[in-house]
Parts: structure tokens; sequence; C-alpha cells
């Protein structure tokens, strides 16, 4: 895993990562602590690829106990990547809503992801 600080106080953490980082809701809790314990950091970025496939099929319950980690733990995560690819109007309309919060943030580049975790409350 590579980390790359941005924002004020290098208060957003870009994680890069070939491997897929979160799988359940437990590998997630795993990345926020240890990003909150080791970089002092509760703004994420994370490209696509670091979460695991099932997450994006809502069935499967995954991305529902995932993100409610982040929001319980005052954590802001930004996904970066390109979701065109998944048709499911279910998912579509939850990354709508997301994307109208201030928490959790679904986008297509690495400056949107910024855009939005800076102007976060």
């Amino acid at each position: 895993m590579n980390y790359t600080f941005y924002g004020k106080n290098d208060s957003i953490v870009y994680i890069e990562s070939e491997d897929v980082l979160i799988t359940d809701a437990q590998s997630a809790l795993d990345l926020m602590m240890t990003v909150q314990y080791e970089k002092d950091c509760s703004r994420i970025i994370l490209e696509k690829k670091a979460i695991s496939e099932a997450f994006f099929r809502l069935s499967s319950g995954i991305a529902g106990e995932v993100l409610q980690k982040f929001i319980n733990y005052r954590t802001k995560l930004a996904i970066v990547g390109d979701f065109s690819k998944y048709t499911s109007r279910p998912l579509h309309d939850f990354v709508y809503e997301c994307n109208k919060g201030n928490d959790i943030f679904f986008v297509g580049n690495l400056d949107q992801a910024l855009e939005k975790l800076v102007l976060a409350n």
C-alpha cells in the first residue's frame, strides 16, 4: 500500500493498492483504524479496484455494512473509479444518494475526490 497525503495539515490520505483492501465490514474497520492510528487521518480516498466487486452488488449487503462503519467512526470516504459499467438501477440510486451527503462519495477521478473531501463537513 502506498499513502499520499493531501489537504490542509495532510488531513486526506489517498491509498493506492493493487490488492483488494475492503471485502467486508471487518476489513473496512481494520483499514479505517489503521489509517486513523498510523496516519492520523479520517478522510480516505480509495480506488474502486481496492474494494471487492461484491460491494457493488447491493443485494450482498456489504455496501451498507461497510459504509455504516465509515459513518459510525466518522471517517469520510471517496471511492474513485468508473462506475458506468454497473447497470443496476438500485446501485445507481445508491451512488446518487451518497454523493448528495457529506460522508461517502463515488467520483470519477482524484481531483473530484479531493474536492468532495475538502468541502465535506
